[in-house]
């Protein structure tokens, strides 16, 4: 069975076509659920909530673009729903420098390592770092998913970029330092 057919089928409840859909799909939005969690039972969660919501809107899809990305878009509202009922997302109010850039040895840090560091952020860096570097919304749009305002997002960004850039510095030291005993 085509997508097309899978998602036609899924708009009329055919619970055979959801399960297919689901089994397709879910280790790419399970991907995108880890980004947004503080966990992975957390994750979890999102991701049935999110299929849940997918099935309840699919017969929204137009069939224009991406279902995928309008999939992965959805997973990502849902997930920051719960994001948007607490108010943690302050502006922080300290001088940082507009683009923090950090010098990674090439094979210096594990892709495992720079996601680890990533989730281990506050939420409100957590989330606006992920939504704007690795899904490439802007500040404009962050800011409108989130509830917040632009200069919050930025000022938040600044800020994940300060901590992951000391735990990266810190890693390097670390690893020039035994390097050299």
């Amino acid at each position: 069975m085509s997508l097309e057919e899978l998602i036609l089928e899924c708009q009329k409840n055919n619970i055979k076509a959801q399960e297919q859909l689901f089994r397709l799909l879910s280790p790419k939005l399970f991907a995108v659920c880890l980004k947004y969690s503080r966990n992975y039972e957390e994750a979890q969660d999102n991701l049935q909530d999110g299929f849940m919501l997918i099935y309840e809107k699919i017969g929204q899809f137009a069939f224009k673009g991406s279902f995928e990305g309008w999939a992965k878009r959805l997973m990502i509202n849902n997930a920051l729903q719960c994001y948007r009922k607490q108010n943690f997302f302050k502006l922080v109010n300290e001088d940082i420098a507009d683009e923090e850039t950090v010098d990674i040895e090439e094979n210096s840090i594990s892709l495992d390592y720079l996601l680890e560091i990533i989730q281990q952020l506050p939420d409100r860096y957590r989330l606006v770092f992920n939504l704007y570097v690795i899904d490439n919304y802007a500040h404009k749009e962050i800011a409108e998913m989130l509830g917040i305002n632009i200069g919050t997002s930025k000022s938040n960004l600044s800020r994940a970029k300060v901590i992951l850039k000391e735990k990266i510095e810190t890693l390097n030291s670390t690893k020039l330092h035994l390097k050299n005993e």
